[in-house]
């Protein structure tokens, strides 16, 4: 049985449009890969970024790079905040929530990418 569940994820990029548009369809691509998500399972996709990212929002470019993903996610309600700033936090960083109906949570995989591995080196 699907229940409501959330899974997390971060990657870093480089303060540029471009960047900002790959690595975020780069980290939404490979958690809908490792968790066989199904465009029906999701809810909502919340986004934050620290405050030297301030180039493009990362919900205007996971719809711009809509062509590279399994499937369209426009539907979806995307939402984008910045991070709480932390002195000495890692920077440059996109971090994704994506709330859905995914089964049991024992089971998610978590994805963290290129530079935002130390955040989660349990699991990166």
């Amino acid at each position: 049985m699907n229940r409501l569940s959330a899974i997390r994820g971060a990657v870093t990029a480089e303060n540029t449009k471009e960047s900002i548009q790959v690595q975020t369809v780069k980290l939404v691509k490979e958690i809908i890969e490792a968790n066989n998500l199904k465009l029906e399972d999701f809810v909502t996709i919340q986004f934050t970024l620290t405050k030297d990212l301030d180039e493009l929002n990362p919900a205007t470019a996971l719809r711009l790079g809509k062509s590279e993903l399994p499937y369209d996610l426009s539907g979806v309600p995307l939402f984008c905040s910045q991070e709480a700033y932390i002195k000495g936090g890692l920077e440059k960083v996109i971090r994704v929530l994506i709330t859905g109906y995914f089964g049991e949570s024992k089971d998610l995989k978590y994805i963290y990418l290129d530079g935002a591995k130390v955040l989660r080196p349990d699991i990166a």
